[in-house]
């Protein structure tokens, strides 16, 4: 199983990103996909996830209505729309799986996609 970040770059605050994290295969527990971010010096946190299927999505409260977590099961990708970025989004964003579907413990997600990078300027 791979994944795979990618969308992120250098925007100024107030504008938006769309993050992919492209899903190849679930192992026969995954129950949902996350993304996390961390920030230098800091450590990851959980930012949004989804059910494999899509069905039903859970936020961070710093996220919650400007971030939108999305999946496209035919295509095998998950989607993180980031809207009103703020300087302190800035962070390396990664994907990963999980069996605990509601989780916001980095210690129960693996499969971790290398990080893409999102720089919001002031």
């Amino acid at each position: 199983v791979q994944l795979q970040a990618s969308g992120g770059g250098l925007v100024q605050a107030g504008d938006s990103l769309r993050l992919s994290c492209a899903a190849s295969a679930r192992t026969t527990n995954t129950v949902a996909i996350g993304w996390f971010r961390q920030a230098p010096g800091r450590e990851r946190e959980f930012v949004a996830g989804i059910k494999w299927n899509g069905a039903s999505t859970y936020y961070t409260d710093s996220v919650k209505g400007r971030f939108t977590i999305s999946r496209d099961y035919a295509k095998a990708m998950m989607y993180l729309q980031m809207n009103s970025l703020k300087p302190e989004d800035t962070a390396l964003y990664y994907c990963a799986l999980t069996p605990h579907y509601g989780s916001r413990r980095q210690e129960e997600y693996y499969h971790w996609g290398q990080g893409t990078q999102v720089t919001v300027s002031s």
